[in-house]
Parts: C-alpha cells; sequence; structure tokens
C-alpha cells in the first residue's frame, strides 16, 4: 500500500465521521452539498436509509487538518469531495487494500476522472462514464410567466402513494441503484415538507419538485419529475420555481441543484428561472 494511503482514514461511525470532517464538509456547502444532504439524511433515517448495506466514511488527514472526504452508502457507488490524481490514487489503494469494491464513482469531473482512472489501475476494473452533471446556484428567483394554470402546494400524507410511484419512475429514469422502499423515501420527505406539487385546477397533481433539509445554510432541490404524458405545459418549471422560492424564504443561503448535461431542456428551463453554473460532475460504473 503507497505511503500516501495511510492518510485515509476509514470509518462505519457517522458521527465519528461528522466529529473530525463535518467543519470541512461546512466550509464550503455548494461544492460538499451532496456529502452534507446525505450524512444529514442518514442522522435522521439511520445508517440503512439508503440501503441494507453499511455506510463507509473517509477523510484526507494531513498536518491535522481534514483536506478531502468521501462516503459509500451501498448500493450507491463512491461520492467523493476533490481530489488531486495524487490523492485519488492514494484513495484507491486504501480501499482496495481494505476490501472495499466501489461500484463507481461520482464527484466533480476532474475528480471522478482521476479516482476511475486509479481504479482501474489498482483494481483492474472496467470503466464506464455513466453520466455527465452540472451543478448550478440560484442567482436571482425568476418565475415562469405565464405560469400554467393551477396551483403549487405542499405534498402531504394523503399524496404519499402517489409520491413513491413518482419517485419509483424517476429513479428508473436515471438508472439508480437504490433498494430502497419508496413509500419510506415518501415518508420521509413528507416529514419536513419536503415535496411540492403542481396541481391543476380540479386538484389533479401534475408535477413534483423535492428540496433536501437544509443543511450549512444550502438546500438542494431533487427530485423533480413530471409524468411522461404531461411534459410540455410549464408544470416543472412551475413546481421548481415554487419549490426554490420556498427555499430562499425558509432562511437558505444558497440553493442548488443538479441537472443531466444531456438533457438541453432541463438545463435551459433552470437557466430561465435563475439557476447559474457552479460546476461540472460526472458519475463512473466499475466492473470486473
Amino acid at each position: 500500500m503507497d505511503s500516501g494511503a495511510y492518510d485515509w482514514q476509514l470509518t462505519h461511525d457517522l458521527d465519528a465521521f461528522l466529529g473530525r470532517a463535518g467543519e470541512f464538509l461546512r466550509s464550503r456547502p455548494a461544492e460538499h452539498t451532496v456529502a452534507l444532504t446525505v450524512t444529514d439524511a442518514l442522522r435522521r433515517r439511520g445508517p440503512h436509509g439508503f440501503g441494507e448495506g453499511t455506510p463507509v466514511f473517509g477523510f484526507l488527514e494531513r498536518e491535522g487538518s481534514v483536506r478531502a472526504t468521501f462516503f459509500r452508502t451501498p448500493p450507491y457507488q463512491l461520492s467523493v469531495t476533490p481530489l488531486s490524481e495524487e490523492d485519488a490514487d492514494a484513495l484507491a489503494a486504501r480501499l482496495a487494500d481494505a476490501g472495499h469494491s466501489p461500484p463507481g464513482v461520482s464527484a466533480d469531473r476532474a475528480t471522478a476522472t482521476v479516482f476511475a482512472e486509479a481504479w482501474q489501475r489498482r483494481a483492474g476494473a472496467t470503466v464506464t462514464l455513466r453520466r455527465q452533471e452540472r451543478l448550478y446556484r440560484l442567482g436571482t428567483l425568476t418565475p415562469p410567466e405565464p405560469a400554467p394554470p393551477g396551483r403549487a402546494r405542499v405534498a402531504t400524507e394523503a399524496d404519499r402513494d402517489q409520491l413513491a410511484r413518482w419517485w419509483a419512475k424517476f429513479t428508473e429514469i436515471i438508472g439508480d441503484r437504490s433498494s430502497r422502499d419508496a413509500g419510506a423515501w415518501a415518508d420521509d420527505r413528507i416529514s419536513y415538507g419536503g415535496v411540492t406539487l403542481w396541481e391543476t385546477p380540479d386538484g389533479t397533481p401534475v408535477s413534483m419538485a423535492g428540496a433536501t433539509a437544509q443543511v450549512a445554510g444550502q438546500i438542494r432541490v431533487a427530485p423533480v419529475y413530471t409524468p411522461a404524458h404531461l411534459r410540455g405545459h410549464g408544470y416543472a418549471g412551475a413546481a421548481t420555481a415554487e419549490v426554490s422560492r420556498v427555499a430562499l424564504a425558509s432562511g437558505a443561503e444558497e440553493v442548488l441543484l443538479f441537472t443531466d448535461l444531456a438533457n438541453p431542456t432541463s438545463n435551459g428551463l433552470y437557466q430561465r428561472i435563475g439557476y447559474r453554473p457552479v460546476s461540472d460532475f460526472a458519475t463512473y460504473d466499475f466492473t470486473a
């Protein structure tokens, strides 16, 4: 194992991880939005909130300071904060030595690429680029005009089955490996008002826009979903604008969202609402 790998500390203890790395994560909330929101969700849901496997966390420490982190909640891929090529190679060595076999990596594009290359060298894995995304930050909110007929409202317990069906369909579309029960996802979001619905004048829900709980002053909009046969009417834009407005009203300093770069429609929509690019991310899959 390379000497640099010893700088990476691994743990299954969420509290221990946040006790050491929490300040580092909070220091750059937009850049670290995924780690912040996932660890917050784990504190609320418990260690198996994203699947049956045991999560693993890690941080890179040098001269008494945390310089980078990673986490993995099986069955998902590894999620890593920005790394140099050298530190990515050291992490790959540390994980391989500890017997970990992540199914992929998700990170800012440069980090994801150098880690994927390092894992290919260390583990002999085949590496495939699965998805490229762009992180956006809300600037000046500009709701679409005119808004489609209907209104926005926060989802309640009465909407549980609808939310579960839509979330399951959304995860299928994006190729999510989640083994989590869709009803449990709906319950969690309903518990803190984390989904806004757009409904037609007759009260029929036609789109949803979710939001993570606020942590470190940031809220991330996710997921946004409209059934295929209802698209093209402006429902998603209206729901996203409303959930963004509520996030700002709640005191969030930063409102963020990810979009798939392969979808020019959603990228254009969010920019019209007022979202501005922050950085690009990539997800790679690993196969033996």
